[in-house]
């Protein structure tokens, strides 16, 4: 945990924002694999996480606006809890450590919602357990939930957890170190002959060793066009690229999120190291469009232009580009978006609502063009916001097909062309940026993300 009084302070500064009603926090409860005990890695809600610090399940908490009270609701530990489990600090040792003068048993929740029928603030549940929970404790059917949620404390919340403070930023940075070392990990132990699955184990056994856990499953694999493939069957061969998309997640919860794509034998073969180059340039104009005032829909766009230009050099784009990006016909090969928010989620706050967390009520999000739907951050940057920038080459073979066989935006792509590239695969490089007052800082320590530097690691591996 931080020192009590940043969570002392974080609940002043959200109370602040509200005149009344109660901010009713969940947090998150034990979720069973397949049976009660045998349960997933236990993981905090992240904006109970923020306010209230405490890593433990079956835990609430509520700020209450006209009493200018914050009570944390929870139960001691049993004797069958100690037995198995072992005794832990008391629940009043829990809350002195995050500045909460209030502890309330657990069944004492409702009833002190229910009095005096004032407004309760809440935000989205994502769990199935905390929508039962919240329409208990509300006395709403569950299909009423989306309707009551408080959009107020939504935009509250993303405002506040949005720019990062110094002490976050301290575990940001560590986050980005852990994941670049899981990278490095990964980049020396490749070699034609070893199956994916090794290589994964390599880099989840980094982020254990750190102390903390994964920021999410790891991508890593020879058929990078698959954007979420989390299969780790294949074996590597010599002319495969491999992509891993990976980050760590600190004891405190923050999140790196790191990708590099490397040849599976020393050295890219001379269609892949044109293609790794067309995609870092497009990471490089993104990264120097970094700064507040900028939106990020202009720095993806900037990207996708970059990625268009490379493309027609390769001769599979053609025509006016400026105009072929804004019809999206540059999507064939970049689907996504160039990158997204990330705290204390990878993809942070986006339990919340990406128009929420992304956009303004002045900038809505685009949710029906394929790519721009993909996007999750458009607007302005703030110094204090913490986001990737992550371009890429997709050659997926289904949506080729797709595209050609309707001659879907024919005047910009050589689908001729295009064949030659239908077993290519994918290239991804991604790093963590903070913003600042004057520009831009890349989280963490340096890692190899040059065609050079990526080959003279590569060189060394076997």
């Amino acid at each position: 945990m931080f020192h009590k009084n940043e969570y002392i302070e974080r609940r002043k500064q959200l109370a602040g924002e509200f005149n009344n009603g109660i901010l009713l926090f969940l947090g998150n409860e034990e979720s069973p694999m397949n049976f009660f005990d045998n349960t997933y890695h236990f993981r905090q809600d992240s904006t109970f996480l923020y306010y209230f610090g405490i890593q433990e399940p079956g835990l609430n908490a509520i700020i209450d606006i006209d009493e200018d009270k914050v009570i944390l609701f929870g139960d001691e530990m049993s004797m069958d809890a100690i037995v198995w489990m072992g005794r832990q600090k008391t629940l009043r040792a829990k809350a002195d450590d995050a500045g909460i003068a209030i502890v309330s048993p657990s069944s004492a929740l409702e009833s002190y919602l229910a009095k005096n029928k004032r407004k309760v603030h809440f935000l989205p549940p994502y769990r199935a357990e905390a929508k039962i929970k919240l329409a208990d404790l509300l006395d709403l059917k569950q299909s009423e939930l989306s309707e009551a949620v408080s959009v107020p404390f939504i935009k509250a919340v993303v405002a506040q957890r949005s720019i990062k403070s110094a002490v976050e930023l301290v575990e940001l940075d560590k986050a980005s170190d852990i994941s670049a070392d899981m990278h490095l990990m990964a980049m020396q132990i490749a070699r034609p002959g070893m199956s994916e699955n090794e290589i994964a184990a390599a880099v989840h056994q980094v982020a254990l060793k750190s102390g903390g856990q994964l920021s999410y499953p790891i991508i890593l694999t020879v058929k990078g066009q698959i954007l979420h493939n989390h299969h780790h069957g294949n074996i590597l061969k010599e002319g495969d690229m491999v992509l891993n998309d990976s980050g760590a997640e600190t004891p405190m919860g923050y999140a790196g999120d790191l990708t590099r794509t490397y040849p599976a034998g020393k050295k890219f073969l001379s269609a892949q190291k044109e293609a790794y180059n067309i995609v870092l340039n497009a990471y490089q104009e993104g990264v120097k469009a970094l700064k507040p005032g900028v939106r990020y829909l202009d720095i993806h766009n900037r990207s996708c232009l970059s990625l268009a230009e490379g493309l027609k050099s390769l001769g599979l784009m053609k025509g006016n580009l400026e105009d072929a990006v804004a019809q999206g016909a540059h999507t064939l090969f970049f689907q996504c978006g160039t990158g997204h928010m990330m705290g204390l989620d990878v993809h942070d706050m986006e339990n919340l609502g990406e128009q929420y967390v992304g956009y303004t009520d002045e900038l809505k999000k685009n949710t029906t063009q394929f790519g721009l739907k993909s996007l999750r951050l458009g607007k302005a940057l703030e110094a204090g916001y913490v986001l990737t920038v992550e371009p890429g080459l997709y050659f997926i073979p289904e949506l080729i097909d797709q595209w050609k066989e309707s001659n879907h935006l024919s005047e910009y792509i050589n689908y001729d062309k295009v064949e030659a590239y239908r077993n290519f695969g994918g290239i991804r490089v991604e790093d963590d940026y903070v913003i600042t007052n004057e520009g831009s800082r890349k989280l963490g320590k340096d890692l190899a993300i040059s065609v050079e530097d990526v080959e003279a690691i590569r060189s060394n591996a076997y």
